[in-house]
């Protein structure tokens, strides 16, 4: 391949099919377009026993699948733990 062909190749924008978040202080990868409840489902957490913020707004259960991630937003995961 040309050098001046794979120079330009090296220039195209990456796809924008993914966008970074943060969750509990650690960085990933998601697709975008993502609801909060497709999100708890990849990470196998069960709705009911966690609670989250999104950029420090807690986020009611009832409005998980209509709420969208974003690039940039700042999760904090909180898993509740039952007992007496």
């Amino acid at each position: 391949m040309p050098k001046a062909f794979r120079n330009e190749l090296l220039q195209l924008p990456m796809p924008t099919n993914q966008i970074e978040i943060t969750i509990n202080g650690e960085s990933r990868h998601i697709n975008d377009d993502l609801s909060l409840e497709q999100l708890i489902q990849q990470l196998q957490l069960v709705s009911q026993q966690v609670a989250i913020e999104v950029n420090r707004q807690l986020i009611p259960r009832r409005e998980h699948a209509g709420h969208r991630l974003r690039s940039g937003d700042q999760l904090e995961v909180v898993s509740l733990a039952g007992g007496g």
